[in-house]
């Protein structure tokens, strides 16, 4: 799986211009699967709500997969049986267990241009799927999630379940600087054309799966839209809590590890032709955003140690320099998604010039306060490069958006 998710990372190439579905579509235009693992007792009333909800509401034609992935119960008899009576319902069965696995194999067999799963408990308002898959078939996004901690979401669950969920999702921000606000919510769609170039990128095949597809997505500049959902919590849930959130961690770990080596799709829409997605900005400041924390202190650090024996604007220049070159080549990769050594040169060139301008502001800070407070000790010294630092921040990001890592 990993030498697949390289190929075609290394292979991948930019997609077309999204384009409205027509309105006289013969073939199904969603396909909705619904993954399942030993849910006799759920499966056919499920099914046959969400088969019943889209003959009364969906304007094109459709098709229900049920993803029976290794059940041991009569699950498989269930499926096969519904498949059968309901014309617009398939049945498919993997002999593994993992639901990445099921919505990999379903999506990869599917020629519908929209593709989403639902889970069996339908826990999310059926009312929500409409709104979720119709960004996808104007064309306006790549991606639709439903999201349970966006305003306007209803949400009636235990305390551990809201606890934890709202804990993931905070680490997802904090540690891989996503923007989407809920990974877990199992409610989502994609275009077939972009699940065509996502899915090979995926390595994990449980519960991960999501937060990855979402991850790549957004690294690379595809449209993900969310929808607000009412969402009522299944009691009966079959989920490990303990296990599942242990393999999140390992999955945060490992795509936190992809993105520092610089393996995860560079940044820049695939789509050819388009923006910036909005989710781009975001992602790029919050990213800059740690990087210069960590600049930052390491620079006052720095200008503390040599202060004593090279005064104040020799440290405040050395400091600098050390400082910017280091902070330039992190935010080549880890903000702008710039890898390898083309380009180099000219990008720390361009980074020492916008290091000039930092340094003049820090240096005149520095001059204006000895001039106004000739007794003014280290300590004020080092509150008044602290302004000056993050005033220098703001300008050196919108420089290197604009010129320096401007492709």
């Amino acid at each position: 799986m990993r030498s697949q998710g390289s190929l075609a990372l290394k292979d991948l190439s930019r997609l077309p211009h999204r384009t409205p579905v027509a309105t006289h579509h013969p073939e199904p235009v969603l396909d909705v699967v619904v993954p399942v693992f030993n849910e006799e007792r759920d499966l056919e009333p499920s099914v046959r709500r969400l088969h019943a909800h889209l003959c009364e509401t969906f304007p094109y034609p459709f098709r229900i997969t049920i993803a029976d992935n290794a059940s041991t119960d009569s699950t498989p008899q269930i499926a096969a049986r519904l498949a059968d009576e309901l014309p617009e319902a398939q049945w498919l069965r993997l002999a593994e267990k993992g639901r990445g696995r099921a919505l990999r194999t379903a999506w990869s067999l599917s020629s519908a241009p929209v593709l989403a799963y639902m889970d069996v408990d339908l826990s999310t308002e059926l009312t929500a799927l409409l709104p979720l898959v119709a960004p996808l078939l104007s064309g306006h996004s790549d991606i639709a999630i439903g999201t349970r901690l966006a305003p306007g979401s209803r949400v009636v669950r235990g305390p551990k379940r809201e606890i934890t969920s709202r804990c993931y999702n905070a680490l997802l921000r904090s540690v891989l600087a996503v923007g989407f606000s809920d990974a877990q919510c199992g409610f989502k769609a994609v275009r077939r054309d972009v699940a065509e170039r996502l899915l090979p990128l995926i390595q994990d095949s449980e519960w991960f799966f999501d937060t990855e597809l979402l991850v790549i997505a957004e690294r690379a500049g595809l449209r993900i839209h969310e929808v607000p959902v009412d969402w009522v919590d299944d009691p009966d849930t079959r989920v490990d809590i303990l296990a599942t959130a242990l393999a999140d961690l390992r999955g945060i770990a490992r795509i936190g590890g992809a993105l520092a080596r610089g393996t995860l799709p560079p940044g820049g829409s695939l789509r050819a032709g388009g923006a910036d997605a909005p989710g781009r900005l975001a992602t790029q400041l919050v990213c800059f955003a740690a990087v210069g924390a960590v600049s930052t202190l390491a620079y006052l650090l720095l200008y503390a140690a040599l202060r004593p024996a090279a005064g104040s604007q020799a440290a405040n220049a050395l400091a600098l320099l050390v400082c910017a070159v280091a902070n330039t080549a992190v935010n080549r990769r880890l903000t702008f998604g710039l890898r390898g050594r083309g380009g180099v040169l000219r990008h720390q060139s361009r980074g020492l010039v916008v290091l000039l301008i930092g340094l003049a502001l820090t240096g005149g800070s520095l001059a204006a306060l000895h001039h106004a407070v000739p007794s003014a000790g280290q300590a004020i010294e080092l509150a008044v490069l602290l302004a000056a630092n993050l005033a220098a921040t703001l300008l050196r990001f919108l420089c290197f958006r604009v010129w320096v890592f401007r492709a």
